[in-house]
């Protein structure tokens, strides 16, 4: 197999830095009054349009990048259209929850950003050895003292909480977005954790032309069924904020939402376990966090992180530089013997 010139950890930075604004502007929109409803909006009328631009850019991309000529297809008419295998599909369900609940998760008042995202990749990081373990992929030291570490920063940012305390929403964010990465990861390693660049692309395509329309109307169901007090907002978010001024921030989380999807594909889909890339793709989100988190403080007087938060974050910074690292050292140790 032909190895990618551009090394992951590379994948790994570009990831991070579109990351990074979809943080601050998600946030600073849900947490500033809006001049017309006198006050911030609710996640559940940021996500509907930000998801459904995201869904329009990224079939657009899926288009002209010509990426969708390596995935399955069916002819209607002169025109291919890709469709996915029963596998991409059930891996486009698991996406569908990970879409929604990773940007809602930024809009819970009361809640931080560092500390909802140790709670969301925490388990994620858990998942992803048993996931190598259920289908016979070997998990290295690297891995599992990166795991550790960031078992430690989970643990050192709950204590210093008091415990969860958080909102039913909140709650049902963290459950749907741990079963649909489950799913996903499940998925990607039976049929396409091979790191191939034409596999990489097939999975994409096949994936998101499912998953993204089925987020949206996930949380319309969700918006509609009275779970939460954002729960009303379905009128607003799906239709009012079109005209709104608000759109064209949106716009800027859908493009970067759609940014960021294509990079974690590359970074999830390399042919390395899942204890390894794992970790680099949430650590690197869980840092974003933080960082935005941090540039909100400095320069819209939002709250600070709290110090065990920024240990987290170092902790997880430490566990990048590891599996950065120790993947080299250990080759380098296999030559020279």
């Amino acid at each position: 197999m032909k190895r990618r010139a551009f090394p992951l950890e590379g994948y790994v930075f570009l990831y991070f830095l579109a990351y990074l604004p979809n943080v601050i502007i998600t946030k600073l929109i849900s947490s500033t009054p809006h001049a017309g409803l006198g006050r911030p909006l609710s996640g559940l009328e940021i996500l509907p349009s930000s998801l459904i631009i995201s869904t329009i850019l990224t079939y657009l991309f899926i288009w002209f990048s010509g990426w969708h000529r390596d995935a399955h297809g069916h002819m209607i008419g002169s025109v291919r259209v890709p469709v996915p295998t029963r596998y991409t599909l059930l891996s486009g369900f698991g996406t569908a929850l990970v879409l929604f609940t990773v940007p809602l998760s930024f809009t819970f008042e009361g809640v931080s950003i560092p500390f909802i995202q140790l709670l969301m990749r925490g388990d994620i990081l858990i998942i992803a050895p048993l996931v190598d373990i259920m289908f016979g992929r070997k998990v290295r030291w690297w891995s599992w003292t990166a795991l550790l570490m960031v078992l430690v920063a989970l643990g050192i940012t709950l204590s210093d909480r008091g415990g969860l305390y958080l909102p039913p929403l909140a709650i049902l964010t963290i459950i749907l977005y741990t079963i649909g990465y489950f799913v996903r990861l499940a998925v990607m390693t039976k049929v396409s954790k091979s790191g191939d660049s034409a596999s990489i692309r097939q999975y994409f395509v096949e994936e998101k032309i499912f998953a993204l329309p089925l987020s949206v109307a996930i949380l319309a169901a969700i918006s509609a069924s009275g779970i939460g007090a954002q729960s009303g907002a379905l009128g607003w978010g799906f239709l009012a904020v079109w005209t709104d001024p608000v759109i064209w921030p949106l716009f800027w989380i859908g493009l970067t939402l759609t940014i960021v999807s294509v990079f974690a594909a590359i970074i999830l889909l390399d042919e390395r376990e899942n204890a390894y890339c794992v970790p680099l793709e949430r650590a690197a989100s869980l840092i974003a966090g933080v960082g935005g988190a941090i540039l909100l403080a400095w320069f819209w007087a939002q709250p600070m992180p709290r110090p065990a938060e920024l240990v987290g974050a170092s902790i997880l910074i430490a566990a990048i530089v590891l599996l950065s690292l120790a993947p080299r050292w250990s080759g380098r140790s296999r030559s020279a013997a």
